[in-house]
């Protein structure tokens, strides 16, 4: 493995700085389960890695009066054991428990999920169903606070400019009769890739018809997938045999999948489908009970 420069800056600024000055390619560091092992496969070849570890707030969690903010390179098993978070957002948490095994829980960050771009992210739909945006630190003190579904542009590629970073999420606190869920499909039973990933956010009114929904696919194109038209066939409804049919049809419609060996173009896009309904059907068991 050719030699690679690393950093540990201890401030944001520091960072930015180390990132900017990069003469070539330069990766960020927030958790590594993907990066580590890209660079021993040789699909990478940094000349400078720069651990975000050590900078003081980009690991935790807090909340304020209308949001949680959590650090950029909190690892999964804390945004797991974060009751508050856990109960807001139980489709968030289903995602992050999803990222390989506990071990990697331990180390893997939301940051590094949606900054690696693959399509089959599974923390990735629930969070922009969530309507999470995020908060980009670049060259001279500047920030930004973007969208989460604008970070990544295809697989392996973001909209991050040269000496920028993601630094901390924003996840609105639900509304009342608010709720998600994400679910996957993987042709093991656990550990595997998504061949079809799915996270759905749903507000219900007080008879329980859908007020405001969020539907998202994920490893069915280049980036995760916004369905306008699955949540138009959720607003305005009860979760009845018809709205399930609505609903599957828009998922369908959505996909512009791959075939590789886990799974065919017109598979993939069947199983969006039913995984839309699935998913719709426990985040609207959720939001109806709160």
């Amino acid at each position: 493995m050719p030699r690679v420069n690393f950093a540990a800056p201890a401030t944001v600024d520091e960072a930015v700085a180390v990132l900017a000055g990069s003469s070539g390619l330069a990766k960020v560091l927030s958790g590594g389960t993907d990066l580590l092992v890209q660079l021993r496969s040789g699909r990478t070849r940094p000349e400078l890695i720069v651990d975000t570890k050590r900078i003081p707030g980009l690991i935790g969690i807090r909340e304020e009066a209308d949001k949680f903010v959590i650090g950029a390179a909190t690892p999964g098993v804390m945004l797991s054991a974060n009751h508050a978070l856990d109960h807001a957002w139980p489709g968030i948490i289903e995602g992050v428990d999803l990222i390989g095994s506990q071990q990697i829980q331990g180390r893997a960050s939301l940051a590094g999920n949606l900054c690696n771009a693959s399509p089959a992210a599974d923390s990735v739909p629930a969070v922009i169903a969530a309507r999470t945006t995020c908060v980009v630190a670049g060259p001279g003190g500047s920030r930004r606070t973007v969208p989460a579904e604008q970070i990544c542009t295809g697989p392996g590629r973001t909209s991050l400019g040269k000496g920028e970073f993601l630094i901390e999420f924003h996840i609105p606190k639900p509304r009342p009769h608010q709720c998600d869920a994400y679910l996957r499909f993987i042709p093991r039973t656990e550990m595997d890739i998504a061949v079809v990933g799915c996270g759905v956010n749903v507000t219900l009114d007080a008879g329980g018809t859908c007020t405001d929904a969020r539907v998202v696919l994920g490893a069915v194109a280049p980036t995760a997938v916004i369905v306008d038209e699955a949540a138009q066939a959720l607003i305005g409804h009860k979760l009845d045999a018809d709205t399930l049919a609505r609903l599957d049809a828009a998922a369908q419609r959505a996909t512009k999948p791959i075939t590789d060996k886990r799974g065919t173009i017109e598979y993939r896009t069947k199983v969006a489908g039913v995984l839309a309904r699935r998913v719709a059907a426990i985040a609207f068991e959720r939001a109806a009970a709160r």
